[in-house]
């Protein structure tokens, strides 16, 4: 098995370089050097599932652009309904009533009109379930909860559903693995049959004592529809698969205190041992408009004190769900206890805000004595600032890998199209690939998310493309045959052929169909031969100034289907460059879902797309130039991606 070791493809090293404008725009090939354009040559034959980088060298044919339909605005056209399409309203969303976030499909929210359905066949239906991202075999599944490292296995908790695809009758589903790859599902840990979670088991979070015990703090729905905290272990701790939990006698163990709604107050952290040999839990919260952390003490995870001030508070965001809270280095790629804290330490607080359905982070600094948080940047305080992913993601979670010391990220993918298809479907939702997470030492105020080393177990024939030029206006056919589960390593740089280097105010709203000076330019993902189907990833550079340049990394889903009834947007953020650092992407591609890593995870973008075209052996992969002025030469490396094994454990 062959090795990535091009060290243009790893997360960038961290270095105390300045931000300045990014060499890759010093525009070092002239146009005299341009090479004459020939056809792209036939991948090596797949005669084998051990890697093979056949190099492929120069420009390849080019199509134009403005032939295939980028040069216009963003078409969105669908083809005519069927006679047999299923005509519904969009039910309400669920979840509100019982005092969580909307859990059904979020597109099209607040638009009262009738939606209608695609034509969906069986064989499309098939083909959006993923091959190697988390999901049980049937029905709903919506956020992680409790994850852990335990006698050689990593478990994962999750909400489910056992009766439906879609939300109601939460339980936790339950599954192991010993890479966070391949995955055993196991019998169900909790299931909602006490009075204080009647109405569902919901978030909670696993705090591995030093004596060996785990306690498991949960969010139950009672009858009256109020969250209560309780407490749940396993009934053997010496059971690597923790087959068996036990809820406390004592529980529940906490109630809404006074002045928090009863519908507001939900989904504890793992806890964090402080200076005085007392644990702290933090729990999500609001007051009005006011998103908040509550802090609570206890020693044995029974009784507890409410601390008389808040971690943090951000007014105007609204109820902070899923809060998390963990230490990182601030020099190091290696992650930290929960825990962990004092000199060369910063700790980020995260919130996933109810009120936009969106992660926020941001990165300060811990006084465990008085128990107060401040954000280094208060310009980008939680729920007003930085992201965790910039597409579709949200009620994420954080836990340290002791086994191999980094902290691991979850993330919960929701549907974007209609209940009634994922009722037709017989399921819904996923997780995202695990990532691990440090601080970017590059920029001090960034996380960096890469996928899991384990995910390149998965890697079976590659191929290399260097040096592969994509003129103004243009896309380049990438000949890897199917291109529905990849791995996709993209590195680029720019060079100027005209004079000119003025830019309207462009960021990624405009999609990969508005050109501009500097771009953009990317790849072009679950594309059907024609491009009337297709997913783009890319970058826009855009001179601010004489000497400037902001660049913005964005994901373009408004023809990702020609079906009328699915979520088509664009997603983006501006993205830092820092000192010599070469514009970068890595791209999973999975069947529906498309996960985005720019600048070596400085930012990500998780998206959900539903090809009616672009799916099977009819899905194609090429590179794109959109800009007006300038040349983009490429450097790939791809790999076809195998299946994980998720499947029910038998004894």
């Amino acid at each position: 098995m062959e090795t990535r070791s091009t060290a243009a493809f790893d997360p960038p090293t961290i270095n105390p370089y300045p931000l300045f404008l990014n060499p890759i725009f010093s525009f070092l090939l002239p146009l005299s050097q341009m090479a004459v354009e020939t056809p792209l040559l036939d991948p090596p034959p797949p005669a084998t599932r051990r890697q093979q980088c056949g190099l492929i060298l120069s420009s390849l044919l080019i199509f134009s652009v403005g032939l295939l339909a980028f040069s216009g605005h963003r078409s969105q056209q669908s083809p005519p309904i069927s006679p047999g399409a299923d005509h519904h309203r969009t039910p309400p969303a669920r979840g509100v009533r019982e005092g969580v976030s909307a859990k059904s499909s979020p597109g099209f929210v607040g638009e009262e009109e009738e939606r209608v359905s695609y034509n969906w066949t069986n064989a499309m239906f098939t083909w959006q379930r993923t091959a190697y991202h988390f999901q049980p075999q049937r029905n709903w599944m919506n956020g992680y909860t409790g994850p852990l490292y335990h006698k050689g296995w990593y478990h994962i908790f999750y909400q489910y559903n056992p009766d439906s695809a879609v939300w109601g009758n939460i339980t936790w589903g339950h599954a192991v693995s010993r890479d966070l790859i391949h995955w055993l599902l196991l019998p169900l840990a909790l299931v909602p049959d006490r009075w204080y979670d009647v109405n569902g088991v919901w978030t909670g979070s696993a705090t591995r004592h030093p004596d060996g015990n785990i306690y498991m703090l949960y969010t139950g729905s009672t009858g009256n529809l109020t969250q209560v905290q309780n407490l749940a272990h396993p009934a053997d701790p010496s059971d690597p698969l923790l087959l068996h939990w036990v809820k406390n006698a004592a529980n529940p163990v906490l109630l809404p205190p006074p002045g928090i709604g009863p519908k507001d107050f939900r989904d504890p952290t793992t806890a964090w041992l402080g200076p005085d040999g007392l644990w702290r839990v933090a729990i999500g919260s609001r007051v009005e408009k006011l998103g908040l952390t509550l802090v609570y003490k206890t020693r044995d995870f029974l009784s507890y004190e409410l601390l008389d001030h808040y971690l943090h508070s951000v007014p105007g965001t609204g109820m902070w769900e899923c809060v998390d809270f963990f230490p990182v280095a601030v020099n190091g790629t290696k992650g930290l206890d929960t825990s962990a804290a004092g000199e060369g330490i910063k700790h980020v607080l995260k919130a996933s805000l109810d009120d936009t359905k969106l992660d926020h982070f941001a990165v300060g600094t811990y006084d465990p004595v008085e128990d107060l948080w401040t954000p280094d940047d208060p310009k980008n305080d939680v729920g007003i600032g930085l992201k965790y992913d910039y597409g579709r993601y949200y009620a994420s979670k954080t836990f340290y890998d002791q086994e191999k010391e980094r902290r691991i990220l979850w993330g919960w993918i929701n549907e974007t199209d209609t209940e009634f298809d994922d009722l037709k479907k017989g399921w819904a939702s996923l997780q995202t690939i695990p990532r691990t997470v440090v601080l970017d030492g590059r920029t001090g105020a960034d996380l960096l998310q890469w996928p899991v080393e384990e995910i390149e177990s998965l890697r079976l024939r590659s191929y290399c493309f260097e040096d592969v030029l994509v003129g103004p206006g243009s896309v380049v056919p990438l000949h890897i045959g199917s291109a529905t589960q990849l791995d996709i390593m993209a590195e680029f740089e720019v060079e100027l052929i005209s004079g000119k280097k003025t830019d309207e105010e462009n960021s990624c709203d405009g999609g990969a169909a508005e050109r501009s000076s500097l771009g953009p330019f990317g790849i072009l993902a679950l594309a059907d031969a024609s491009l009337s189907e297709l997913t783009s990833v890319f970058f826009r550079p855009v001179q601010t100034s004489a000497d400037a340049v902001t660049t913005y990394f964005c994901t373009d889903q408004t023809r990702s289907s020609l079906a009328p009834d699915v979520f088509k947007v664009v997603y983006g953020s501006s993205i830092p460059v820092v000192g010599d650092e070469k514009l970068q992407m890595r791209v999973l591609v999975d069947h529906s879902i498309v996960e985005s890593f720019g600048q070596g995870g400085r930012r990500v973008i998780s998206s959900r797309v539903y090809p009616t075209k672009a799916i099977y052996g009819d899905a194609r992969l090429f590179l794109f130039n959109n800009a007006t002025d300038v040349n983009v030469k490429v450097k790939l490396k791809i790999w076809e991606m195998n299946s994980a094994f998720i499947r029910p454990y038998t004894h």
